[in-house]
């Protein structure tokens, strides 16, 4: 099961998906299918929570997992709301956003370091979204994107689908910037957003701290998934 695919619910968006994103499927070494929920905007999950929208992922989860795939995963970090009935609607892992890393990495580094958190809208996140994956008490430091004018414009408002990723990467790294300066004892940081997961490197080399994503748990679940013999000694 070396290619065993890996289903991806995806937002109703249609912007320019630069490598590193999960919607680019040169992101994976592994074959990606994907299914777009209608109607399902960054509007409607991000900012409205809209509970309207559990049904439509719910089955687009089903026939994911009809399709054969060995795991699904989501294409937006506020799918963290729906996460205990997406889980228990699939017949196969699904894993719906990267904060489901966040009690892992708060053990990793230490109980007297907080996790650094970027977000789409810092606004919008809520104790609601920390408690469906089991990060309630994980101490994080926040900061979000929905104030910087290219991914305000492109990604939360849809104004345009053509992206400019440097003008992009200036906005995260700008926010990330003022995230350590207010916060220099951060152990980590997780990417909330899968829009931001292209500069993820770029964060690291900013920060030197370790970065997660949707993309690393996605590549880590994906090895659970299509383990192979060991060699052994003759």
């Amino acid at each position: 099961m070396t290619d065993a695919p890996i289903g991806v619910l995806c937002l109703d968006t249609s912007f320019e998906k630069i490598p590193g994103h999960i919607r680019n499927p040169g992101t994976f070494d592994f074959p990606v299918v994907y299914r777009v929920v209608r109607g399902a905007s960054p509007q409607r999950l991000v900012r409205e929570a809209d509970p309207t929208l559990l049904e439509p992922f719910v089955q687009a989860a089903r026939e994911l997992a009809a399709a054969g795939v060995a795991g699904i995963t989501g294409a937006c970090g506020f799918l963290a709301l729906f996460q205990a009935e997406l889980a228990a609607a699939a017949s196969v892992p699904l894993w719906s956003s990267s904060l489901l890393q966040l009690p892992l990495v708060h053990r990793m580094v230490g109980p007297d370091r907080p996790v650094g958190l970027l977000v789409a809208d810092e606004a919008a996140l809520t104790p609601r979204h920390l408690t469906a994956v089991g990060a309630a008490s994980v101490p994080v430091r926040v900061t979000g994107m929905a104030d910087q004018p290219e991914f305000r414009e492109v990604m939360l408002e849809g104004r345009r689908d053509a992206l400019d990723a440097d003008r992009l990467e200036r906005e995260v790294l700008g926010r990330v910037d003022r995230l350590a300066e207010t916060h220099p004892d951060l152990g980590a940081l997780v990417i909330e957003c899968t829009d931001l997961v292209p500069f993820a490197h770029a964060i690291q080399a900013r920060l030197g701290l370790p970065v997660f994503d949707i993309v690393t748990l996605t590549n880590m679940l994906h090895a659970t998934l299509t383990r192979r013999p060991y060699a052994r000694r003759p």
